[in-house]
């Protein structure tokens, strides 16, 4: 395993996330401060309660997931998308550096962007409302899981888009309604019995439930379940990446 690479491209895309500090950091923090002050303020007035814990408190999980899943994708595919556009990609695949070694510094360093903004928004979350943590490890490892597996398929997005409107279509047409739909903002039992079957085919519902499980020991469906959607979401994800760059598929001229 070659470290030596696995460090410079980590370190090449932490030192643009610090340069870009408003944009990577306070943009994403201050939009989903602002969701959780509309969505916790307006609607909280009304409903008080979700299953026994505050409105609040209860969307805290969902806004970190929301933010997490999509600086996951948008730092991963434009992190391997530019090499791409400027041509230097080329330079990449004929060093001394694997597929998989590319693959950790990328996804290593969009995983670790994501997770530091998803702790500061928790962080943030607790001058709005109490927050408890009922099983913390069962969190880190969803947060990280998380993490992980969207940056991987941001990576995939970047490596498959032509241009930069292809990087945005996939997060904002096929993401972003299923994440909130996925029961960022309610519980799935409030739902009609017919939309409830519906939305456990949304497979962001079982990471939703299964980090606020982790908060509250709340879940929407069973945990095991959670646990394995996110892993088999990873796996796939991998194989996918695997074959990429296997067949050299949208990154060989």
């Amino acid at each position: 395993m070659n470290w030596t690479a696995i460090a410079a491209i980590y370190r090449f895309e932490m030192t643009r996330f610090f340069r870009t500090l408003a944009q990577s950091f306070l943009s994403p923090v201050l939009s989903t401060s602002l969701y959780f002050v509309v969505f916790g303020t307006a609607i909280g007035s009304r409903i008080q309660e979700v299953e026994g814990v505050s409105y609040g408190a209860f969307i805290v999980p969902g806004l970190i997931m929301l933010s997490v899943v999509m600086l996951s994708i948008s730092n991963a595919s434009f992190g391997i998308y530019f090499p791409k556009f400027l041509g230097t990609i080329y330079e990449l695949l004929s060093a001394p550096v694997n597929f998989i070694e590319i693959v950790i510094g990328y996804v290593g360093a969009a995983a670790t962007k994501a997770l530091f903004v998803g702790l500061v928004i928790l962080v943030t979350a607790t001058f709005f409302v109490d927050i408890r943590i009922e099983h913390p490890f069962a969190m880190a490892a969803f947060l990280i899981l998380s993490c992980l597996s969207f940056s991987l398929l941001g990576f995939i997005i970047g490596i498959w888009a032509s241009n930069f409107e292809q990087m945005s279509l996939v997060p904002q047409l096929v993401v972003t309604p299923l994440i909130f739909l996925g029961g960022t903002f309610y519980s799935i039992s409030m739902l009609p019995p017919l939309w409830q079957t519906i939305t456990l085919f949304n497979p962001v519902v079982y990471l939703i439930s299964g980090f606020r499980w982790s908060f509250y020991g709340l879940a929407d469906v069973p945990i095991v379940f959670s646990l394995l959607a996110i892993v088999a979401f990873t796996a796939l994800c991998l194989a996918v990446i695997g074959w990429i760059f296997k067949t050299g598929w949208r990154i060989r001229s």
